[in-house]
């Protein structure tokens, strides 16, 4: 990445060394025209540079010139009559092939080597070959973590005397991250509307940024927001939730100290096992954890009929998914979108490669939860090291984690907190229940307690209840013991660390 102290240092030699043509490739004009007003005084130099709305504007008198909006005819008479001059185009467009304007600014181009100028075009888009050609290039990226920081810095100390501002270094490190891939335009928009709203700022609207920001981007049609409860509770999954607290530490570290290290922020877990496990529950867990915004990416809502279509689609929402970084992703039952690729669809396997790619290729800090039911249909590359952090199987709750579920859930739905040996006794009666089991006969008592004019739910209706349940592992044993066996094999325990040979799936 370009960042600003890097870029300026690249202008300032190409300027130095009269290279007759410069393009400036960034989407931050503003940011631009404040390195070449520092460039002008470091150099003792003049710019004129032009913009549509102030025209041409000399960067170190202020003078300004009307040029009736014809900057090309001002540039030729301009190099026309000095020798050494520095002329600039802002936010220039139509640069990527030969036509009219690209050819006159060719023209221009000669002119300006005869005399030893420089030619500064500022422009986001790619530039003509030929243009190209006869120059030198420099990127501006959107502002880096280090230039965040220091942004957020002056806008704590600009408005810390007229607002409540209980922002440590831990709290702007964590804003910066969180603001990650937007120009200072909108890091000061999203800080701004954020601080009116709240009339202040401490950490606990560190996470009401990536709502602002999640507002800049118009969202695609595979992609909704998912809401996270602020009591959301979890129990069991002991491992896993130990593993991504570690993990979460990784996740935010800045990226100089990563790259020092030879890392990358970890991407994603998949979770395969029996259903009502809480392998979709944990997706709002690492959100709220981790206090990110959390996205439902239906990858099968990228197939279209019309060809091109779906690729185009899947792009588009990968890009959407980059820009609103970092974020949690799940995506729910991955092996229903992705299982196509293996029958012969020819625009299956491009959109599985498009997926693949990305999720090993990209820098940008998306976390993935994907779920997966049925493991045999999955393609055997999404298990290639690098594309997940790690394979996890989600089983049936032991005794220790149905016991935790029922009081769980028993305090949420009946208020109370059943004595130990009540819960001894659920938990017998629980042998072989999912999570989604007990929350179904929990709610089943609370329902029930309602319907009789709010009389609390006894032991007896619970255990009811439960002797009524047929659970999943009882009524699909193959099933089960096929997904058990896989997930001895190639995954790692989610409850526990796994014990058995093999540990994670290697391809």
């Amino acid at each position: 990445m370009g960042n600003f102290a890097a870029a300026k240092a690249e202008l300032k030699t190409y300027l130095t060394a009269r290279v007759p043509l410069v393009v400036v490739r960034s989407p931050e004009r503003e940011r631009v025209e404040r390195m070449l007003r520092e460039l002008v005084a470091e150099l003792h130099t003049e710019i004129c540079y032009y913009t549509d709305t102030r025209q041409v504007c000399a960067l170190g008198s202020g003078g300004v010139k009307d040029v009736d909006g014809d900057p090309l005819m001002y540039a030729r008479e301009f190099y026309r009559g000095r020798r050494g001059g520095i002329f600039a185009l802002g936010e220039v467009r139509r640069l990527g092939e030969e036509n009219t304007y690209t050819r006159e600014l060719l023209d221009i181009l000669y002119l300006c080597a005869e005399q030893s100028g420089t030619l500064i075009l500022v422009t986001p888009d790619p530039v003509w070959s030929r243009l190209a050609q006869l120059g030198m290039m420099t990127v501006l990226d959107r502002p880096d973590v280090g230039e965040r920081t220091d942004q957020i810095r002056r806008f704590v100390a600009r408005y810390g005397g007229r607002y409540p501002i209980r922002w440590g270094e831990d709290d702007v490190a964590r804003a910066a991250t969180l603001l990650r891939g937007f120009s200072e335009i909108q890091v000061e928009n999203i800080l701004s509307a954020t601080l009116v709203e709240h009339q202040g700022l401490d950490r606990s609207h560190l996470q009401a940024l990536t709502r602002q920001k999640s507002r800049l981007y118009g969202c695609v049609d595979s992609i909704q927001p998912v809401a996270v409860s602020d009591g959301l509770e979890v129990s069991g999954l002991g491992y896993l939730r130990a593993w991504l607290e570690e993990k979460r530490r990784i996740f935010f570290l800045p990226d100089e100290v990563l790259r020092q290290h030879g890392l990358e922020p970890p991407n994603g877990i998949l979770l395969a096992g029996v259903p009502g496990c809480g392998k979709s529950y944990s997706a709002r867990m690492v959100a709220k954890n981790w206090e990110l915004p959390l996205f439902r990416f239906d990858i099968g809502g990228v197939y279209d009929k019309w060809v091109g279509e779906s690729e185009r689609r899947m792009g588009e929402a990968l890009d959407f998914l980059d820009n609103v970084a970092p974020c949690v992703v799940w995506i729910d039952e991955i092996e229903k979108a992705l299982a196509v690729s293996s029958q012969g669809n020819d625009t299956g396997k491009r959109v599985l490669g498009q997926f693949l790619f990305w999720l090993q290729e990209s820098t940008s800090r998306v976390f993935l939860v994907a779920t997966a039911n049925d493991i045999t249909q999955l393609p055997p590359e999404l298990f290639r090291k690098g594309r997940f952090s790690q394979v996890f199987f989600v089983d049936l709750p032991g005794p220790a984690e149905r016991g935790e579920a029922i009081l769980q859930y028993a305090r949420r739905c009946l208020h109370r907190s059943p004595d130990p040996a009540d819960v001894e006794e659920l938990v017998a009666l629980s042998d072989g229940c999912s999570y989604a089991d007990i929350e179904y006969v929990i709610k089943e008592a609370a329902q029930t307690a309602l319907l009789r004019g709010g009389a609390s739910a006894d032991q007896g209706l619970m255990a009811a209840l439960f002797r009524q349940t047929i659970p999943f592992a009882r009524t699909n044993p193959d099933a089960v013991a096929a997904l058990r066996a896989w997930g001895r094999e190639r995954a790692v325990s989610a409850a526990q660390p796994c014990q058995s040979k093999g540990g994670a799936y290697h391809e």
